[in-house]
């Protein structure tokens, strides 16, 4: 949970979706509006996610009409969507048409009666009127408090254009920045697309079997432990267990992975996934709201709440930087005419240094890149939990990574088999039905390979069956009596090893497998080669982030000979071997000191404290397991670690568009605010450096759609 909303959840607390932000600017306005409202004790706005967090009691018109400076649109956050009306057909859209018509008629009557002429003076007023009424009753409203934002300072620069009658470009002002505003919700809608394609990933109702009934159920009614009967060809609407049938889905929704994977009873399923060709029925686990796509949701839209240091910055910036234009647009119209200057001139560049500081584009520049960037890494099947890890994963210098179930699958598998003397696949019966019952995690591989060689252990009798603890087993099969362990076991029993043989496990121990030993008191049989195998993405993913400047280093558990067979194989850069869980946190605090910003990537059970020490904790597999989803700051929800160097590169864009549109935003204000010196700055120059900042700042940030998995 967020801090904003722990602070909230002391009493019950509602959320509501909000549809209509143009600006951070708004929000703020709206929570304060909210706050006030009678029964209401808190409230918080999340800009990113269109939502509203209220504390207290109020009903959906009130909060309307706090919203209503705005025109926003309030619904109770379970309800549907309703769909919003084209861009070109909306409300707010409709009065900038008129108001364009009228200031073009206006230009025309002007052109053939002169500027001066009472009627294009009539058309300049209605026009700015009609396109400005709401621009200026904010402003108006701001300017009695002395509240100095955006609104203010274009209704100050517009009735004084009008004042010193340049009424045609005061009417031009108006339409540009109403436009400039439709763009700006046209982008940030864009933005949030990403986000609201989430959320239709999962069908609203599912076909559940109830005692011999089957019916279609909405999913807020379906219940813990109903049977979801599913098509080929239809989307899971909930998670849970296959109990009948075989098929592949598809999980990209989920977790970014392209190849369908194969589903059958006992198998974990989740919402919005897509059934390929087999009819499936599954016991549902959870409840609507606790899927996992439920949770990707509600993550995402909480990361957008969260600010990110750029956009503190930003937000800090603009908080002086407003009242200190207004200062200068002062200054401007007022000193230069006490020492001979024209009035009305001067009086002129001041209002249109008040238009060219609008801190639109600078205000805009860091949240729709963050909300683009979040939404974008989700529908890749990466979670990432608000700005400040997406900025913080573009610092990354060095990538630290647990061994077992990370960079390895974590689960043992037999590589070689030696025999010396009899059949492998008798010699390998015998081992598997020793093992079979010994509790040791190496014994499984070995009856796993029995059984995929399809060799019966059932007929095999077993006698005697006793544990050497920590060296093996023995027991008698067949009346000869067996024994099964590690090399050092044998050399107790047989005082010594033939060399040869010995060479063999050596060389095996070498190459990082552990090797177990069947023999009898007098002979070694067969030598059982076992090593934990390597994922097919984990070489090709640790040379991609070696390429890009990254350290990586292997953390793990397994001896030093064993760590530096896999990590040559792996290529990491380096490999601490030997380490229980508390050396870990030890090692992440130890590379901080050296890298400032350290990334741990792990499984999030074991891992958990070295991932909360790092920069940035990276979990694997956030699919199914929420432990990985609460303690990460990133989760990539597939097993599958391909998906970094993606995480990275987005992150490494992410900032360097940032950077690139505040820099452009101060750029565009500082050569305007340079006209001024010679007098060349006009009220269309203004309007347009300020309203094309904020495209192309936002065009920008919409380039982040593009980075692909």
């Amino acid at each position: 949970m967020s801090d904003q909303q722990a602070k909230l959840s002391e009493e019950e607390m509602k959320t509501y979706r909000v549809q209509g932000f143009t600006c951070t600017n708004c929000a703020g306005i709206f929570e304060n509006n909210v706050k006030q409202l009678p029964g209401v004790k808190d409230a918080k706005v999340n800009f990113g996610a269109s939502k509203v967090y209220v504390q207290g009691n109020t009903t959906i018109e009130e909060l309307e009409k706090a919203g209503a400076f705005e025109n926003l649109k309030v619904r109770d956050e379970k309800e549907q969507k309703v769909e919003r009306e084209p861009f070109w057909k909306q409300k707010e859209n409709i009065k900038v048409y008129i108001s364009a018509l009228l200031l073009v008629i206006s230009w025309f009557l002007g052109e053939q009666l002169g500027e001066e002429h009472l009627l294009p003076m009539i058309g300049y007023a209605a026009s700015i009127l009609i396109g400005g009424y709401t621009l200026f009753i904010k402003g108006l409203k701001n300017l009695s408090r002395l509240k100095f934002d955006m609104n203010t300072l274009m209704t100050i620069a517009i009735i004084g254009a009008a004042i010193i009658g340049k009424w045609g470009e005061g009417a031009t002002v108006v339409i540009l920045f109403a436009i400039s505003e439709a763009l700006e919700r046209y982008s940030t809608d864009k933005a949030r697309q990403s986000i609201g394609s989430l959320m239709d990933i999962a069908p609203k109702e599912a076909l559940i079997r109830r005692g011999n009934e089957e019916m279609m159920i909405h999913v807020e009614d379906i219940q813990v432990g109903d049977i979801m009967i599913v098509k080929p060809g239809q989307k899971l609407a909930m998670d849970g267990l296959v109990i009948k049938g075989t098929s592949t889905l598809n999980q990209a929704a989920i977790t970014g992975e392209s190849v369908p994977v194969t589903k059958t009873i006992d198998d974990e399923v989740f919402a919005g996934t897509l059934n390929e060709e087999g009819l499936l029925e599954v016991k549902v686990t959870k409840r609507d709201e606790d899927t996992t796509i439920s949770k990707i949701i509600h993550l995402v839209e909480e990361a957008q709440a969260e600010r990110s240091p750029s956009q503190a910055f930003v937000d800090k910036f603009a908080k002086y930087y407003t009242p200190a234009i207004v200062l200068l647009a002062l200054l401007i119209a007022v000193v230069p005419p006490l020492f001979g200057g024209d009035w009305s001139q001067w009086l002129y560049q001041g209002l249109a240094v008040l238009v060219v500081g609008c801190p639109c584009a600078l205000v805009v520049s860091t949240p729709v890149a963050v909300v683009t960037a979040i939404g974008n890494a989700a529908k890749n099947g990466v979670l990432i939990k608000g700005g400040i890890h997406l900025e913080e994963a573009g610092h990354l210098k060095a990538i630290a990574f647990d061994k077992t179930g990370t960079l390895t699958k974590g689960i043992p598998a037999i590589t070689d088999i030696v025999t010396y003397g009899g059949n492998e696949n008798e010699l390998l019966t015998v081992t598997a039905a020793i093992e079979k019952g010994s509790q040791h995690p190496l014994a499984s591989a070995i009856v796993r390979k029995a059984e995929e060689n399809g060799l019966n252990l059932n007929g095999v009798s077993v006698e005697e069956f006793q544990s050497i603890t920590g060296k093996g087993v023995k027991a008698k099969v067949n009346n000869e009596m067996y024994y099964v362990g590690s090399p050092n076991l044998f050399e107790e029993l047989h005082q010594t090893i033939e060399s040869t043989i010995k060479e063999r496990i050596t060389r095996m121990q070498t190459e990082g497998k552990t090797v177990m030993v069947l023999g009898t008191e007098k002979e070694i049989l067969s030598l059982i080669a076992v090593a934990d195998e390597m994922r097919e993405t984990s070489k090709e993913v640790i040379s991609k982030l070696n390429h890009i400047g990254i350290e990586t280093v292997m953390l793990t558990g397994d001896n030093q000979r064993t760590a530096e067979a896999i990590g040559k194989q792996v290529g990491v850069s380096d490999i601490k071997a030997d380490l229980l869980p508390e050396d870990k946190l030890n090692f992440i605090k130890e590379l901080l000191g050296k890298h400032q910003s350290v990334g741990m990537v792990g499984d999030g059970v074991n891992d958990a404290p070295a991932l909360a020490a790092s920069s940035v904790g990276v979990a694997m597999g956030g699919a199914g397991t929420d432990t990985a989803l609460e303690t990460a700051d990133i989760a990539l929800m597939a097993d599958d670690l391909s998906k970094l160097p993606y995480t990275i590169k987005l992150s490494r864009k992410a900032l360097a568009i940032i950077k690139q549109n505040i820099t452009f935003s101060l750029a565009v204000k500082l050569v305007a605010l340079l006209l001024v010196m010679p007098g060349w700055l006009t009220l269309w120059i203004a309007i347009f450096a300020d309203m094309g900042a904020t495209l192309l700042v936002t065009l920008n940030s919409l380039r982040l759609l593009k980075v692909k998995g």
